[in-house]
């Protein structure tokens, strides 16, 4: 609570509205296998909040009815909803472009054995958190044999045809900070990531996305506790760049959480700022059905400022 306080102060962000919706981005649980320290959502083996059956089919027909181009489905680790593959099932039915936000490690646990095998049958798009190159580094952040699992799983989505040129497999990578820094370059971080896997492990990839650490939640709390909060923030609004406005991922998304509740974007939900509307209680997807959110303003905090800063941040990576 108390780095949501901090970020709640007034605001100079500035004032920007929604375009069309293409992105239906879904936080389907907050069950985990690792418990990271960047970890904006409070992830960890110990939740058991998840998507009922009921809000996952509703979904389904709002992803039918409002024919969004892609579902990108988010965690705790996705995968361990008992329902995610019927999930992808279903929306592949529709044309659906699917996205699973993986943390590797996933696919070496007891039970995922066939899981591997299923994403690339329905050809979903992984995007998955590697945050550095070496063991040190990545077990420092997410947890000790962190490193050494995620390169295996890597290695075996490599011989599924993920990451190699011409397959239509899309195998993602993404780099966070290990403190209170912005990104580098994202174009050079992928050239050094690609040469050193690609030397040392023989593994290929298609693009590396840099995202900023979030001040809120987990990293929030640490940043506070070391007294950098406020530096923090500080160095987040001197990198804004206007530019960065007209990409940024709210624009053309919508994130809703485990029970089906809607906000501009997943740091938004973590941080309870519901989406902008006319109903006196908290927009629901089956909401969706009858209303355009097109033209709508967007719910903006100082939290904001790390989606602008430097090159920018956003679930695909830097914005220029």
């Amino acid at each position: 609570m108390q780095n949501t306080l901090h970020l709640l102060q007034p605001t100079t962000f500035p004032d920007i509205s929604r375009r069309k919706t293409e992105t239906l981005q879904i936080n389907i649980g907050l069950k985990c296998n690792q418990q990271c320290i960047h970890c904006h959502v409070n992830s960890s083996p110990k939740r058991t909040e998840a998507m009922s059956p009921e809000t996952l089919q509703q979904v389904v027909d709002f992803i039918e009815q409002s024919g969004v181009e892609t579902l990108d489905i988010t965690g705790g680790a996705p995968e361990l909803h008992p329902g995610f593959r019927s999930l992808v099932e279903a929306v592949q039915a529709f044309g659906t472009h699917v996205i699973d936000r993986c943390n590797l490690t996933i696919l070496l646990e007891p039970g995922q054995e066939t899981l591997a095998e299923f994403l690339a049958t329905y050809n979903v798009e992984i995007t998955a958190s590697l945050p550095c190159y070496s063991v040190e580094n990545v077990d420092r952040q997410r947890g000790r044999g962190v490193f050494e699992k995620s390169i295996r799983a890597l290695q075996s989505l490599n011989q599924l045809g993920y990451g190699q040129e011409n397959s239509g497999r899309l195998l993602n990578l993404v780099y966070n900070p290990q403190g209170p820094s912005l990104p580098p370059n994202q174009a050079t971080l992928e050239a050094d990531y690609k040469r050193i896997l690609k030397e040392k492990y023989n593994i290929s990839f298609n693009q590396l996305f840099t995202l900023c650490n979030m001040p809120i939640k987990r990293f929030g709390s640490m940043l506070i506790s070391n007294n950098q909060f406020d530096d923090y923030m500080t160095l987040l609004k001197q990198a804004h760049r206007e530019e960065n406005l007209d990409n940024v991922m709210c624009r053309s998304l919508i994130s809703v959480d485990w029970q089906g509740y809607v906000y501009d974007c997943d740091f938004n939900q973590i941080l309870g700022l519901e989406l902008e509307s006319d109903k006196s209680e908290k927009l629901h997807i089956t909401d969706l059905m009858q209303m355009s959110l097109e033209g709508k303003p967007i719910i903006t905090g100082n939290h904001c400022f790390g989606c602008t800063a430097g090159q920018g941040s956003s679930c695909g990576g830097a914005l220029s």
